[in-house]
């Protein structure tokens, strides 16, 4: 018979499974749905609450955790795992990481989707059918290049759809400019994160962006995405527009791997650790022009 688990190893466990949600990156998903609704509604109500703590642990628990699980074999054989770059999960721990982000998950979904809409419905399953379809087996759009880079993007931008048709939202010219623009960034941002991995996916017979088209391409349409991202809120109303600034450093950050080679790929990840501290720069400068367009 085993042993229960101490008090204090249940613990350690709780916490490697709250690790594997990469709470560094939980802001990435919960302010665009905040700012989505809070636009819209222009009132903090329980709708935005609930949906705001969903998008900021459940939702990311879920996203992540499925992966670790997932990709263990392929993660043990990669450097980065095991930080804030994401937790390597003993397999002891994932049936219980799975069965974390069900029991997490499922009363926030219950909320909002009692208090939403035929529209909202769809825009939240997509949101959820695209975290699972990610990572889990059968599906694994993570190794389905260009598809992978596309359904991480909608990680992101989905909890704004789901923001703005809970509230209620008129989609303007503008709404979609926007929402194109974030699309590109998250696709260019995934693509991009995906370089440093070309020899860890490629030993592991993982397919991806990066691992089909080369480092070097890869880089380059990453930069090119976040140009064309910069352009589109430039179309947009004030200050919507200030937002292609915000464009620029990521770009910067990237260019000086233009022509990087897939046997230097994994330097990249300098880069990537940099471009993980640039988006808590952008998002506090997103929250400036957010805030004068609240004002507006």
């Amino acid at each position: 018979m085993t042993a229960p688990a101490s008090p204090r190893s249940a613990v350690r466990d709780a916490a490697l499974v709250l690790l594997s949600s990469r709470p560094v990156s939980w802001i990435n998903t919960a302010f665009p749905f905040g700012a989505a609704y809070l636009l819209t509604t222009r009132e903090l109500d329980a709708t935005a609450i609930v949906g705001f703590v969903y998008f900021l642990i459940p939702y990311n628990l879920a996203m992540y955790g499925i992966n670790d699980v997932f990709d263990y074999a392929s993660d043990l054989a990669n450097p980065r795992k095991g930080g804030i770059e994401g937790a390597l999960l003993p397999p002891r721990l994932h049936r219980w990481t799975l069965w974390a982000a069900v029991v997490t998950n499922l009363p926030f979904l219950v909320w909002l989707a009692v208090v939403g809409s035929p529209v909202s419905w769809i825009a939240l399953g997509v949101s959820v059918f695209a975290v699972i379809a990610y990572s889990a087996p059968g599906l694994r759009f993570k190794e389905r290049p260009f598809l992978d880079s596309a359904t991480s993007s909608i990680h992101f931008v989905s909890p704004a759809v789901v923001g703005l048709t809970l509230a209620g939202a008129d989609i303007t010219l503008d709404t979609v400019l926007v929402l194109l623009a974030f699309f590109l960034w998250g696709a260019a941002a995934h693509a991009f994160g995906a370089v440093q991995d070309v020899g860890p996916d490629r030993s592991a017979g993982i397919s991806s962006i990066a691992t089909v088209i080369g480092a070097r391409a890869t880089v380059r349409m990453a930069v090119i995405l976040w140009f064309v991202a910069g352009i589109a809120m430039l179309f947009t109303h004030w200050p919507a527009p200030l937002g292609a600034v915000l464009a620029l450093p990521y770009i910067v950050n990237a260019l000086p791997w233009w022509s990087v080679t897939d046997e230097t790929s994994a330097r990249t990840n300098t880069a990537w650790r940099r471009f993980i501290v640039m988006n808590y720069i952008a998002g506090f400068l997103a929250t400036m022009i957010l805030i004068l367009a609240w004002n507006s």
